[in-house]
């Protein structure tokens, strides 16, 4: 069918045509956003999931109706190698500018931007063009220690939005990659500003381990935040993504091939979208049916091998590439840390720094103790199709 009509987009963070099977969780951001305005409590949220499951899409979705409900957002992606106080300078920064521009804000956030100018000079943040025109205020975010200066500008950017009327919300993608002390100082400080009351309000995700991160790094963050699964969709849902999307371009596809694509994807948003895209341009009528989904499958496979699966693979070093094909070749996770020895023919102890750092690359997690599995949806399966044990190709 013609290629320019597909609706599916399959892409990193990209907004799927059809939104299908979140419903509960948009609806209550949704509610705490409208609460936190009001001077209700609303526990923040941390989005839990394995990759492609699609929550970078929630967090884009969460922004919108933050927007709507008449917030200001900051939107950070935690990367690797960038501390915290670095990226969230330039966004702080910003909600005090469109704050100034509001009479009843403006002796608050004057306040906030001296305590900003502080806060670069504590951490030494390159400003460049960004430079705050106001002199440091002695005592407030100076210290040095992310875990006391941070609370300090959560609270003076949440008194100046209180005093504009107005709301902040941030959102931090891939949280996982924060330094524990980084991670500790943000929950301390959303911890502070929910203690005075004032409309700020975060929403993260990450990794299912963030839930474990954030209880060690405060023990209190499991009251603190809730922590919705973002995971594979149920059939209904499933079968709603691909069906909806193509029915909006008036065209049809049958129940078989529906069933034949849930069956393939499991139910994974990212592969949903993969299947539905290639099944579009492989069918040369309406309705796409079975046989079109089954010749898809070698171009989905082959785009997915080259790319989504590939690019991650790449990632690892040749030891931890030998660690994670001999979880594979164990069949279907979640794999015992002991077993992936045995079959290494490495005592368990030799290997665990070598999890660890496959862990913290964000390719495997511990969904228990002494379990690890991949953060990946059928990575095990690519990895059988590719590679052999010692990282070579098969």
């Amino acid at each position: 069918m013609d290629p320019v009509r597909n609706p599916f987009a399959p892409g990193a963070g990209s907004q799927p045509p059809e939104l299908a099977g979140r419903d509960e969780i948009i609806s209550d951001a949704d509610t705490a956003l409208k609460r936190m305005l009001v001077g209700k409590h609303a526990q923040s949220q941390m989005l839990l999931g394995l990759r492609g499951t699609g929550k970078t899409v929630l967090l884009n979705t969460i922004e919108n109706a933050a927007e709507e409900n008449g917030y200001l957002t900051s939107v950070i992606e935690a990367p690797e190698d960038k501390p915290l106080a670095e990226l969230l300078y330039p966004k702080m920064q910003q909600v005090l500018r469109k704050l100034s521009l509001i009479e009843n804000a403006k002796a608050k956030t004057h306040a906030a931007m001296k305590a900003l100018r502080s806060f670069a000079g504590a951490f030494k943040v390159q400003i460049g063009d960004l430079s705050v025109s106001v002199d440091p205020e002695p005592g407030v975010a100076d210290s040095g220690n992310l875990e006391y200066d941070l609370p300090d500008m959560f609270v003076a950017i949440g008194s100046a939005a209180k005093a504009a009327g107005k709301g902040w919300c941030l959102l931090i993608d891939e949280v996982q990659y924060l330094k524990s002390s980084e991670l500790a100082a943000l929950i301390v400080a959303i911890h502070k500003v929910g203690q005075k009351q004032l409309p700020v309000i975060f929403f993260g995700a990450g990794l299912p381990q963030l839930a474990g991160l954030s209880g060690d790094a405060k023990s209190y963050a499991e009251r603190l935040f809730s922590y919705p699964k973002v995971g594979a969709l149920d059939e209904e849902a499933a079968l709603k993504a691909v069906r909806g999307p193509i029915r909006e371009e008036g065209e049809e596809i049958t129940d078989g091939a529906l069933s034949e694509i849930n069956k393939i994807t499991e139910g994974y948003p990212y592969f949903l979208q993969e299947w539905g895209f290639q099944s579009w341009n492989t069918a040369d009528k309406s309705p796409i049916d079975a046989s079109d989904v089954k010749n898809a499958t070698n171009s989905a496979l082959k785009r997915l091998d080259d790319g989504f699966f590939q690019v991650r693979f790449d990632r690892l070093t040749p030891k931890e590439r030998e660690y994670v094909v001999a979880m594979a070749e164990l069949g279907k996770g979640p794999y015992r840390s002991s077993e992936v020895a045995e079959r290494l023919g490495e005592p368990p102890s030799k290997l665990g720094p070598r999890r660890a750092q496959i862990i913290d690359k964000g390719m495997i997690y511990s969904p228990q103790y002494g379990d690890i599995d991949f953060t990946v949806p059928m990575f095990d399966d690519y990895l059988r199709r590719n590679w052999e044990l010692g990282g070579s190709k098969s």
